[in-house]
């Protein structure tokens, strides 16, 4: 299979769905971004790298961070953190109230927010830096030792935060943060705010594709927890639309309200795409739709 061509001919098929849907605006950061815009890079579990489009364009990787949280907590801490948050799709907005206070503070999944603010704050505890945690876990992965935190979206976020400040203390009145509230949004913050490229973040994920070898030949998580990764990535990745996800793409797959999203096809490669507009579930149109043409061209699907 010629992957360079492959992509480079979904950059093209996928021209009108690009700019469709809105960007982030509710963070002003992100709203601020040029909408018409699109990439795609896939790396082999081999570790060969292919891109197309704007891949080398940096964004804010947002939701994408969770599943590197998550990683490392439970690379660090084993299935802990099992006992603190569910594993089930949520079927609800990312930021739904109602859910958690109806679960007793309990979130649905590590990937909603409710859910990822938990497993930051476990990494806070673990590491004493949680933001500081992912970022050199994505160098490292990425190849890539400039790879930081854009202070301006992260400071956006915080400014903007109302709903996951409201989590967070709800999550505390519960007895589910072992740190202060303020100190584990701040991670929350700057882990969400880090800024990569398609490229980077193809690298970053590689790991997952790879039952869990990282790019030094070590283990970033054992293969029976890279399963399980995967599994919730599947399973809730991609938020209250992701049986819509399964059903046209077929991969396990984190979106981020960015525009990104990281798909793994277990075994093969790890695939990110990126276009700002986003469907009213937070993910991207033209990011979807070109997975979708991915997935059904090359027949690589976990179905």
């Amino acid at each position: 299979m010629d992957i360079q061509n492959l992509l480079e001919d979904i950059v093209g098929a996928v021209q009108p769905h690009v700019g469709q849907g809105q960007v982030a605006d509710y963070i002003p950061q992100l709203g601020a971004v040029e909408p018409n815009q699109f990439g795609i890079s896939l790396v082999t579990r081999e570790g060969e790298v292919f891109s197309a489009g704007d891949a080398h364009v940096e964004f804010s990787i947002q939701s994408i961070s969770k599943v590197f949280a998550l990683a490392l907590v439970l690379s660090n801490d084993g299935d802990g953190i099992w006992k603190r948050v569910f594993r089930e799709p949520s079927g609800n907005p990312f930021n739904s109230l109602v859910q958690l206070e109806s679960e007793n503070g309990i979130p649905r999944n590590p990937f909603i927010n409710a859910g990822a603010i938990v497993v930051t704050d476990r990494l806070l505890s673990l590491t004493g830096n949680a933001a500081g945690a992912v970022r050199e876990l994505m160098r490292r992965e990425s190849g890539n030792a400039s790879v930081d935190t854009d202070h301006r979206v992260a400071a956006s976020e915080l400014g903007r935060g109302h709903r996951n400040a409201s989590l967070a203390h709800f999550l505390a009145s519960c007895g589910n943060l072992e740190n202060p509230v303020d100190d584990v949004l701040e991670s929350y913050a700057q882990q969400c705010a880090l800024s990569m490229s398609c490229q980077d973040l193809a690298l970053a994920a590689r790991f997952l594709a790879s039952n869990g070898l990282g790019a030094d030949g070590t283990l970033v998580l054992s293969p029976a927890q890279t399963k399980r990764v995967n599994a919730v990535m599947l399973t809730c990745g991609t938020y209250d639309a992701a049986g819509e996800f399964a059903y046209r793409v077929g991969l396990p797959g984190k979106s981020g309200v960015g525009g990104g999203i990281v798909a793994v096809v277990p075994n093969k490669c790890a695939i990110t795409v990126w276009s700002p507009g986003l469907g009213r579930s937070g993910n991207s149109v033209a990011g979807v739709a070109a997975l979708d043409e991915f997935t059904t061209r090359t027949g690589w699907s976990v179905f």
